[in-house]
């Protein structure tokens, strides 16, 4: 039981998509919508961020690096000048 229960990349992701969905009922009440259109536009609108922001911070850790060894040459020639 030491490990939590959400990784902190799902908890962000969650936490999210619960705000897109929040605002989204929040506005679309403001509109003159009824509760039960603002409640659903809400859900629906949570339902679609979740995997936009699954994606959108997944993004980064796909993304191609150069070798290690690469960015050290580069940094040696520069320090020896």
């Amino acid at each position: 039981m030491d490990r939590p229960l959400l990784s902190l990349r799902s908890a962000l992701v969650l936490l999210l998509a619960l705000l897109t969905g929040v605002t989204t009922s929040g506005l679309t009440a403001v509109s003159g919508e009824g509760a039960a259109r603002s409640l659903l536009a809400g859900l629906a609108a949570t339902g679609l961020a979740v995997p936009f922001f699954n994606r959108l911070i997944a993004a980064e850790d796909n993304a191609p690096r150069p070798p290690a060894s690469v960015g050290a040459a580069s940094v040696e020639r520069e320090s020896n000048g």
